[in-house]
């Protein structure tokens, strides 16, 4: 079933880069999926991992996931996906205010494979170019990434038992500060 994600994840975003760079997204979506398998080895956890974007990015439908993979994967890929018609601020509001209330420790290891994932990447690129890292996303305040990411950190602390909680709150101390 992993193998099976991976070659759907790789063709739904096949022609996507990170931003700001020429790597491949699916190296994103790969890496959530290994951080996720070090937390938890659980085929669905490591398959919603890698297709965590798919709703959210790919256009691909809830229903789809759902038919090629089954339930509980398209419900924790829904989980992680955001409503692009709203502004990022409100995005990124509602998913603090989301893992707030989360109780599904399955939902929250999926959360923070992608979340790792994203602040490995940044906290790389402010040590080469510094806070001209923000040039790169559409909200280029550092101060509201601050935000959000501090906001990630309290929702995500339910996880405080794993090293991949460690990592990820060190890192964004390390970016943003305390």
């Amino acid at each position: 079933m992993i193998n099976k994600a991976i070659i759907f994840a790789t063709l739904a975003h096949e022609k996507q880069k990170r931003k700001g760079s020429d790597i491949p997204y699916i190296l994103h979506l790969l890496e959530a999926g290994t951080i996720v398998s070090s937390m938890k080895y659980d085929e669905e956890l490591i398959c919603a991992a890698i297709l965590h974007d798919t709703i959210e990015d790919a256009k691909v439908n809830y229903e789809t996931i759902k038919m090629m993979f089954n339930e509980k994967i398209a419900d924790l890929v829904l989980a992680q996906s955001e409503d692009k018609s709203k502004s990022w601020k409100e995005r990124k509001r509602h998913t603090i205010e989301y893992l707030s209330k989360v109780e599904d420790e399955d939902i929250l290891i999926v959360f923070l494979g992608d979340k790792l994932s994203n602040i490995r990447s940044t906290y790389k690129d402010y040590l080469s170019i510094g806070d001209k890292v923000w040039e790169k996303f559409n909200e280029k305040d550092k101060l509201q990434h601050k935000w959000y990411y501090i906001g990630l950190v309290n929702g995500l602390n339910k996880l405080s038992k794993y090293q991949e909680y460690s990592e990820f709150k060190e890192l964004v101390y390390k970016v943003f500060g305390h």
